[in-house]
């Protein structure tokens, strides 16, 4: 049964139109799927609280159901409407980083649908800082789960056209704002359990800073060989972030021209950060940002990884930044060493 064939071809909406806004909000209160902007990526939007219409998520995406989603809020529409209660550690996150990209896991109403969660008790919350999010949300008037817009499986989108390029015809729209400013996806945290469960714009330091106490980082199990009852949060899934191409991490410029002058006759592409260079290297090439500048990295990274990967190469060579407790670093390593690991 494949509900998503039912779909026709997909509206392409401007986020600058408050008109546009309007009719993306009225096919989510129909029942129906828009693509939105946010700050981290596209999310793939519906009515949280329509079983329906997120079951047309799953479909859409051809998204396994042991995978829980993030419901989205602004303005009026508060976590208040999708949880139980919220724990102060929870509150004092809230006051500090919202809206932003903080996923906070927050016991669940009785009247959010089940498949929201994978069935778990905790349902991730977040406040996104994307004015066009927030309008459509307001404008909704409904909490809106959105998990990334892309095919599950494929790289998460930064832009209109990657939406577009995984899920053209089996979505009724996609609200177009320009490429996302952030381009990785939001951090996800218990804050009772003081657990980082996905690396993201908030670093953990941030996090002990703002409760005064340790916090630590999940080491998700690899889901790729076995389909879990449900997954403890969402982002833990290692195949969100991989290309279909092999991805290959080097820790500098010489471990690169090494790499890549392995492949011989095997087509392989290079994320290439400014300031490097593969000299006699004919391959694809992505203009990467310097690796001092986590800002551009993170931004750019799905669309260097996409790129690639239309390009049809057998293997994607990429730097990995070094460590540091900059939030965005860590998020960027966090994705390569998923996306390493998924094949």
């Amino acid at each position: 049964m494949e509900k998503a064939e039912q779909f026709h071809v997909t509206e392409r909406l401007q986020g600058s139109s408050a008109a546009d806004v309007a009719r993306a909000a009225e096919i989510l209160l129909r029942g129906g799927l828009v693509a939105m902007p946010t700050e981290t990526v596209y999310g793939l939007a519906a009515n949280a609280l329509d079983a329906a219409a997120v079951e047309r998520i799953f479909a859409a995406k051809q998204r396994p159901h042991w995978d829980p989603l993030i419901v989205h809020i602004a303005g009026g529409v508060t976590a208040e409407h999708v949880v139980s209660h919220v724990p102060p550690a929870a509150r004092v996150l809230m006051d500090a980083l919202w809206p932003g990209p903080l996923t906070l896991l927050l016991p669940r109403l009785p009247q959010l649908p089940l498949s929201v969660t994978a069935g778990r008790d905790l349902v991730g919350v977040r406040m996104p800082a994307h004015p066009v999010a927030q309008a459509l949300i307001n404008a909704a008037g409904v909490p809106l789960a959105a998990p990334s817009a892309n095919r599950f499986g494929h790289i998460s989108p930064t832009t209109a056209a990657h939406v577009l390029a995984d899920l053209d015809g089996r979505i009724d729209a996609v609200l177009d704002a320009g490429p996302c400013s952030v381009g990785v996806e939001s951090t996800v945290f218990d804050p009772v359990a003081r657990v980082i469960y996905r690396q993201g714009g908030v670093s953990q330091h941030q996090l002990e800073h703002l409760l005064g106490e340790p916090v630590t980082v999940h080491i998700p199990h690899d889901t790729n060989a076995e389909h879990p009852e449900s997954l403890p949060s969402p982002g833990v899934g290692i195949r969100h972030y991989a290309p279909r191409a092999h991805v290959l991490l080097v820790e500098d410029e010489a471990a690169m021209r090494a790499r890549l002058a392995e492949f011989g006759l095997f087509d392989a592409g290079v994320m290439l950060p400014q300031g490097w260079a593969v000299p006699g290297f004919r391959g694809a090439v992505f203009s990467w940002e310097r690796l001092d500048d986590p800002s551009g990295l993170a931004r750019t990274l799905y669309v260097g990884l996409r790129e690639l990967d239309v390009r049809g190469v057998e293997a994607i060579v990429c730097a990995l930044p070094p460590s540091s407790h900059e939030p965005l670093v860590e998020a960027i390593r966090d994705r390569l060493m998923k996306a390493a690991r998924a094949h």
